[in-house]
């Protein structure tokens, strides 16, 4: 009688090991959702046993969280680094709308839509998502106050401002994954208030 016998994984260094488990972890985050990283996924993904992932990720909770910080904070520096090329903080909030708007970004938009979800029961995950959320918040805030600073804008609270435009564009990119609304309109309705907001011209930032 034959039967399968599962191979042993190769042997390799502890840190090669976790390295891979977590790449897997944001490979299965990325293409099915961050709900779907469990610890048999893991396993799978990566060619080993679940007891191996759970010895390198004791604690799923964490994978998790970690899975989804190392996702968004990409995110953000890639931003950050696309929109640092501007001189004007107009242009470089422009950039930055264009950018989140950018439909080779919606594995990052469900990554983040999960997190709110399953943060409700996984502390860690919250905590690490209020983590994520300062952090934008803080890049949009300097590049409002640098628009302040410079003329170009007129606001007398850009931490308000940035908390503002970062819940306006969550909300539609959340929308956009049900294609609820015209995909065409969504981009300008954002500038559109944004420009009110700050006091600028119409057209200013499109």
């Amino acid at each position: 009688m034959s039967r399968n016998v599962r191979k042993r994984a190769a042997r390799k260094a502890p840190a090669e090991r976790a390295a891979e488990i977590a790449g897997t972890a944001r490979e299965i985050a990325l293409d099915q959702g961050l709900g779907a990283v469990t610890l048999r996924a893991v396993a799978a993904g990566a060619g080993v046993t679940p007891a191996l992932v759970a010895h390198y990720a004791p604690n799923m909770d964490r994978l998790i969280a970690d899975t989804f910080t190392g996702i968004v904070m990409a995110e953000l520096d890639d931003v950050l680094e696309l929109v640092s090329g501007e001189t004007a903080a107009s242009a470089r909030l422009a950039r930055l709308v264009e950018t989140l708007f950018d439909e080779g970004r919606v594995d990052v938009t469900v990554v983040w839509v999960e997190s709110w979800a399953l943060g409700r029961r996984n502390t860690t995950l919250a905590e690490a998502v209020r983590a994520a959320m300062d952090a934008w918040q803080q890049a949009v805030e300097k590049i409002v106050a640098d628009g302040v600073t410079s003329g170009e804008f007129t606001t007398d609270d850009p931490a308000a401002v940035a908390w503002q435009l970062i819940g306006m564009i969550d909300g539609v990119n959340a929308q956009a994954l049900v294609r609820w609304g015209r995909s065409a309109e969504r981009g300008s309705l954002i500038v559109h208030a944004m420009e009110a907001t700050l006091g600028l011209r119409a057209g200013t930032l499109r």
